[in-house]
């Protein structure tokens, strides 16, 4: 069966929580519907949970926390070998998941969404083998230990990516966790929360709790017996957690909003770099955090860009997730793509020179949550289109006359996520990097890293997911004195 709805529906899934390795009727009375974005019809409705629920995933994770901690770390990285192997069996139910939830065209949640959410488990499980827990510093030993349970709240744009890259490296660590996903994208959790149970993971380690933002978000950030909170959002998001964490000192780890810079430096070989470069800041409809949305280029070669960029834009196929030929799909819903036609129609008011896309759906498709991915050319830094995160396909090129002032306008953003920069002369384009205030910078369009530790600077948040630099998030540091002493 490759339809989620359906199996979730049989297994008597759909309408429940998994707490203390159980599925559970929800104690929230509300519910919150799933709507395709392709269709705008809702598909399924699912609960959403209230504090009382969370209390009780809270209290089944707190119980489980003790025996967890203390599992050999080969134990714990069975579980989630276990896991990565039901998430590749499941990828065609799980992709479909992640199509009907959020508008993914099925081939790219196929071969990128599902593969990139399961090396995320493949990572922490081997990253956990040979991890230093204790360490040796003169005669004082230092030990890294779970910090204990973790509220993890993610979001709807890569939904079971998203998942993977905190429950895996938390699981890792020896910490018991509470996932609430987006409520608009409920269904690949369940999916996940499903494998989990089928991994054998003991009661308790992993619990799932649907819900808002306001109320479940909130009652984890709050709640006394939950350590640590990593979210997955919008900065806006992100500081209403930090504050609501605050009076319990708890360790908050973010991942938040991103304006990210792409340097074309002069030597750069523009017929490469310049279609990479539009790929990647529409990749999953440009609704990625660290999307390079803001492409700076030399000023003498910006007529070049524009023609590139708009033949690169050309080749795009917006259409139906099931079709074959479908490149990107639809936005995830329905305030986001209000979103993104406001900052399209910004930037054409603003005075920046279209040059392929625009407003409203693309030419045939007269329902679903489409847009045409659009290019903006003569772009000000001032302008609220190279300022503000628009979480669409939209890409706007500002022109520069020097690298150092490529380099300042790169810099000219409350974020720093990401970054890309593309020349021949390696050199330059290790120096430009390093001037870059981003938690991560891309040279020359390498292949994705699964163990580059990934975070920002500024408002794009704090802490570090991926690789080992991800499972020390969910570790507290003590220092034993005297441990390697004669008595």
């Amino acid at each position: 069966m490759t339809d989620p709805i359906q199996h979730l529906k049989e297994a008597g899934h759909l309408d429940r929580f998994f707490i203390d390795g159980s599925w559970r009727a929800p104690k929230g009375r509300e519910k919150a519907p799933v709507v395709d974005p392709a269709t705008e019809a809702v598909v399924a409705t699912v609960p959403l949970g209230d504090a009382a629920d969370v209390d009780d995933a809270v209290l089944a994770a707190r119980r489980a926390f003790p025996a967890w901690s203390g599992t050999p770390a080969l134990e714990r990285a069975a579980c989630l070998g276990r896991i990565h192997k039901l998430i590749l069996e499941r990828l065609d139910l799980i992709a479909h998941a992640l199509m009907t939830e959020m508008g993914a065209p099925l081939t790219y949640a196929r071969q990128t969404q599902v593969p990139l959410a399961a090396e995320h488990i493949r990572v922490a499980r081997d990253n956990l083998a040979d991890f230093p827990f204790v360490s040796k510093r003169g005669t004082t030993a230092i030990m890294k230990e779970p910090i204990g349970v973790c509220a993890l709240i993610t979001p709807w744009n890569w939904p079971l990516y998203q998942i993977t890259a905190k429950v895996g490296p938390a699981l890792a660590a020896g910490c018991t966790v509470v996932l609430k996903p987006s409520e608009l994208s409920p269904l690949s959790a369940l999916l996940f929360a499903e494998i989990v149970d089928e991994a054998g993971c003991p009661p308790g380690v992993f619990n799932l709790v649907n819900g808002s933002g306001p109320v479940v978000g909130e009652a984890l950030a709050v709640h006394d017996d939950v350590d640590m909170v990593s979210i997955t959002g919008s900065t806006r998001a992100g500081v209403l957690v930090a504050q609501a964490a605050a009076p319990t000192v708890k360790r908050v780890a973010q991942e938040l909003g991103g304006k990210s810079p792409n340097i074309v430096l002069p030597d750069a070989d523009l017929d490469r770099c310049v279609p990479l470069g539009v790929a990647a800041a529409m990749r999953n409809l440009g609704q990625s955090c660290s999307a390079p949305t803001r492409m700076l280029v030399p000023r003498a070669r910006l007529a070049e860009v524009e023609a590139l960029a708009r033949t690169a834009v050309a080749e795009f196929v917006v259409g139906a997730p099931t079709d074959e030929a479908t490149t990107h799909g639809a936005i995830a819903n329905r305030a986001q793509y209000v979103r993104v036609q406001i900052m399209i129609e910004t930037g054409i008011a603003d005075g920046a020179k279209l040059v392929a896309g625009g407003p409203g759906r693309p030419e045939g498709l007269t329902a679903g949550f489409f847009t045409r991915p659009t290019v903006f050319s003569d772009v000000r830094s001032d302008m609220a289109i190279a300022r503000e995160e628009i979480f669409g396909p939209v890409l706007a090129i500002l022109p520069y006359d020097t690298v150092e002032e490529a380099i300042t306008i790169a810099n000219d953003t409350v974020y720093g996520l990401g970054a890309h920069v593309h020349g021949k002369d390696m050199d330059e384009v290790r120096r430009v990097a390093s001037q870059i205030r981003a938690g991560q910078v891309h040279l020359n369009a390498p292949a994705w890293d699964p163990q580059a530790p990934f975070g920002g600077y500024k408002r794009s948040g704090n802490g570090r997911e991926y690789g080992p630099e991800g499972m020390e998030e969910y570790l507290e540091t003590k220092a034993i004195l005297g441990y390697y002493s004669e008595a």
